[in-house]
């Protein structure tokens, strides 16, 4: 449902029954140009709440553009783990790149701002996080990377959207990784759908997994529980168990804290 004026959830209550709370939060609720897309990513939104709730999480949800920073740091507060999704471009402002550039899509620089306030506290509190897509990127953003703006030869994004806009292709992983161990294997048939990627990353991120040409496709954080990847495995064509893999990282992680 496309839904311009936001009525906030209040948080996963005592519902929960002692499960753990996964923050999945992703850009905004109405307000983008496209409105297929915005249905494209409200179903890959809903991927990730089926896998985590079958994994045994109780999921709350929450659009960051509509939330703002203090609404998700209050939320994050009685979190055990967080999902960042897909999404838009991240405003260049927030990494110093080029507002003029041509191939610079929609941005929503109110979820930027909320977002990038969640992941600094997350890694600060030691919160498993994931990125996925975008939210890969604005994890780099947040801790201090930068991006590249556009890939020039469109290897990564198909023409169209839903899932036409989908590209396959093949994604290697470190074998001495975090990630390496908690997916299972070093090599991926994956599905994407982005435009920009991490260029300089983080400090603190450590670079696991490319594609062949090179883009960055897995980060990890040197020392908190912070995996992300650039493709889609929550899209319903997706092989493979990397999602819930992921989600159960998490879980591991929520229990050594």
């Amino acid at each position: 449902m496309l839904c311009h004026d936001v009525v906030m959830p209040d948080f996963v209550s005592s519902a929960s029954e002692g499960r753990p709370v996964l923050l999945v939060v992703d850009v905004a609720d109405g307000g983008r140009i496209d409105p297929g897309f915005e249905i494209e990513l409200q179903e890959l939104t809903a991927g990730v709440v089926e896998a985590a709730t079958e994994l045994g999480f109780a999921v709350d949800r929450v659009p960051a553009a509509q939330a703002g920073p203090e609404e998700l740091l209050r939320r994050l507060r009685v979190a055990d783990a967080v999902v960042v999704t897909g999404g838009e471009d991240v405003d260049p402002s927030f990494y110093g790149g080029r507002l003029d550039d041509p191939r610079l899509g929609q941005t929503f620089p109110d979820a930027d701002r909320a977002q990038i306030a969640l992941i600094r506290e997350a890694v600060a509190a030691r919160v498993p996080t994931i990125g996925i897509c975008r939210g890969m990127q604005i994890v780099n953003v947040a801790l201090g990377g930068d991006l590249v703006q556009h890939i020039e030869d469109g290897a990564h994004v198909g023409l169209g959207s839903g899932d036409e806009s989908m590209v396959d292709h093949v994604v290697a992983i470190d074998a001495d990784s975090a990630m390496a161990k908690l997916l299972g294997a070093t090599e991926f048939e994956v599905r994407s759908s982005h435009h920009q990627a991490i260029d300089r990353p983080a400090d603190a991120l450590v670079v696991v997994g490319r594609s062949d040409d090179g883009v960055i496709e897995a980060v990890e954080h040197e020392s908190a529980p912070l995996w992300c990847v650039q493709w889609h495995p929550e899209d319903p064509g997706s092989k493979g168990s990397v999602l819930p893999d992921l989600l159960r990282g998490a879980l591991g992680a929520i229990r050594d804290r």
